[in-house]
């Protein structure tokens, strides 16, 4: 079995102990090509942000950084600007052959809650190597928003693979000639490019900033919020915007994406030479996002940016990302958006799904 491991491989790596979980895993955590991952029932606030370190375990640093518990069994606010470390529900027992990537859900990467995955001996965030045998752990820090969490909400999620299964440049060209992967011409270059849209038809908004001071977000509220108490919408008249230091905002591709069912994608961050931002938190694209049998017709991407120290141009389309598509295993026996609850198939420019439909 040699690429992302499909849906059906997942629950049997359960059934042969290679993903343990105290509850056990439930069906509601496996996505087509990945598993989500489950808050434990404490979280522990620490002083920085770290990495475990080659031969060093997660809980004895946390000894040296750890200033105190947190409680999360009958609902606590992780406080913006904080940093967090909790124990997740599930651990890993992978074969010599498999591997792990983690990476934030889309709602958690779309409310700027930076979510990483660290593990025992771990050199990187949210990478798993082959073989590894020990418990799963959150880092979270909320970076514009305070939020409440509880025991078994799903933040992150994590993807296995088999060997090595990334398309060359080569092999997408021929993917995208074979079943078109984005409307218009394809920019291929270690990836498929994705650029930002800032000219959207009939209308100047083009996204979202988000607002310094606000209240708490309920991560179990579903479609509760008012926008306007956390955003502010960004307009553009003449195709660019400044983006200010330190700010987060929503924007969205110019590109509607497409998945093929036999494939799946990660999002990865462009070139830094291009500008003092970061695009992306939430970087797994599902078999089946955009494509026409799954309802998709084409999804666009949204894109969750960072600026950094100095102010930035940002023009209509700039290529800020681009998308790394993998063979799969096997394919999935569900796709993305197909009978499963996927909030963002044949998205637009769109909000985290805790927010309400934004007045027309």
């Amino acid at each position: 079995m040699i690429g992302v491991l499909p849906d059906t491989e997942l629950k049997a790596m359960t059934e042969r102990g290679e993903i343990t979980a105290e509850p056990s895993v439930i069906p509601e955590q496996v996505q087509p090509a990945s598993l989500d991952l489950r808050l434990g029932t404490v979280a522990y606030r620490v002083r920085a942000s770290f990495l475990a370190g080659q031969d060093a375990r997660v809980a004895d640093r946390l000894a040296e950084f750890q200033m105190h518990e947190v409680d999360l069994s009958g609902g606590a606010v992780l406080e913006k600007g904080c940093v967090y470390v909790v124990p997740l529900m599930e651990a890993l027992d992978l074969p010599d052959n498999v591997q792990a990537v983690a990476n934030a859900k889309s709602s958690t990467g779309r409310l700027d809650l930076l979510t990483r995955t660290i593990t025992d001996g771990g050199t990187e965030f949210d990478r798993i190597p082959p073989g590894y045998a020990g418990p799963l752990y959150a880092e979270i820090c909320p970076r514009s928003f305070s939020v409440l969490v509880r025991p078994g909400m799903r933040l992150n999620q994590i993807r296995f693979r088999a060997g090595q299964a990334v398309l060359s440049d080569a092999e997408l060209s021929a993917l995208h000639t074979e079943m078109p992967l984005v409307n218009g011409e394809a920019v291929i270059d270690e990836g498929l490019g994705f650029s930002v849209d800032l000219r959207l038809p009939d209308t100047t908004l083009v996204g979202y900033r988000a607002k310094p001071h606000t209240g708490v977000i309920d991560l179990d509220k579903i479609g509760h919020y008012d926008p306007t108490e956390f955003w502010e919408e960004v307009h553009a008249r003449d195709g660019h915007i400044i983006l200010d230091p330190g700010a987060f905002y929503i924007l969205v591709s110019r590109e509607a994406v497409h998945i093929p069912p036999d494939y799946a994608a990660e999002m990865a961050p462009y070139l830094a030479m291009v500008g003092e931002f970061r695009v992306h938190y939430a970087g797994f694209f599902d078999p089946g996002f955009g494509h026409d049998a799954a309802g998709g017709t084409g999804s666009r991407g949204v894109l969750e940016v960072r600026c950094h120290e100095a102010p930035f141009v940002l023009e209509h389309g700039q290529i800020v990302g681009r998308l790394i598509y993998e063979r799969m295993a096997a394919q999935p026996t569900q796709l993305y958006g197909a009978g499963i609850a996927s909030n963002y198939q044949g998205q637009g420019l769109k909000l985290s799904k805790h927010f309400a439909a934004p007045a027309s």
